[in-house]
């Protein structure tokens, strides 16, 4: 019988490839403040990483950097091949143009905290808008893509409806069928239930379990949802103080990690 393809077999098969987003030595600095001291990490194709850690501790940053969001103070940053803020010219690096940060981008999808859908359109138009204005898609193959998506993620019977009419979930999710009709290579997400009802929680975690058992992209996920990061992940990051203190598979880093910070840090979800 041929072996079925799972998320975990398309993990591990892409483990030798090269990795779809490095970080070179990637410092931050917010005015005195240097909140990420040189960051070197690989993420592997259809990899899963969570980060966790405690406020501060710059998770949010090393993914809004990805998305161009914030531009780090030094070091490299390498897409699916291609420098991230960087471009060639002439033989040597310089800092990237905005169509060169429009092109590289266009491989990485985030979810946000707090939605950010535009309010004066429906959800299928929330979806095909990125399609239709960044990719060029012509508007029935955005509209066919965007239908999909939301079917997906559970919400192909809400189409016509305006995010006022939706719950905190249901908007969690949109935007997630919104940022899968991009087809991104790494998608990324940003504490994607701290701002919902507990409630709601489990639905939205529920349909990010379902994407990542595709398998088909990379995934970063800054949470606190320690049993949901031991569940999805193929590898936790723990960031402390703007390094990464301990990373590793999450039955070593969440149930038997070595650093002592990261210790007290799970102690908290465990008391």
């Amino acid at each position: 019988m041929a072996e079925v393809e799972t998320a975990s077999t398309q993990y591990t098969a892409a483990n030798n490839a090269e990795p779809i987003v490095k970080y070179l030595d990637v410092h931050k600095s917010f005015g005195d403040v240097e909140v990420l001291k040189g960051i070197n990490l690989e993420i592997k194709p259809a990899e899963k990483v969570a980060v966790i850690g405690p406020s501060g501790s710059g998770k949010t940053t090393i993914i809004r950097m990805l998305m161009t969001l914030e531009k780090p103070t030094s070091g490299k940053i390498i897409v699916d091949g291609n420098y991230l803020w960087h471009m060639e010219k002439d033989g040597k690096l310089v800092p990237a143009n905005e169509k060169h940060l429009r092109e590289v981008r266009g491989d990485i999808g985030m979810v946000f905290q707090h939605f950010n859908l535009f309010p004066h359109m429906t959800i299928l138009e929330n979806c095909m808008t990125a399609p239709i204005h960044v990719k060029k898609e012509d508007k029935q193959t955005a509209k066919q893509r965007s239908i999909e998506m939301l079917e997906k993620v559970g919400l192909g019977d809400k189409i016509d409806n305006y995010p006022s009419q939706l719950s905190g979930g249901q908007k969690q999710r949109v935007a997630m069928a919104r940022a899968l009709v991009m087809r991104p290579k790494v998608m990324l997400f940003d504490e994607v239930t701290s701002a919902l009802d507990p409630e709601l929680v489990g639905e939205v975690l529920e349909v990010i379990r379902d994407i990542a058992k595709e398998g088909e992209m990379a995934m970063v996920l800054v949470t606190h949802e320690m049993d949901f990061a031991l569940d999805i992940a193929d590898r936790v990051l723990f960031l402390d103080k703007g390094v990464i203190a301990e990373q590793g598979p999450p039955s070593e880093v969440i149930e038997n990690p070595k650093n002592e910070r990261l210790q007290n840090f799970l102690h908290r979800f465990r008391s």
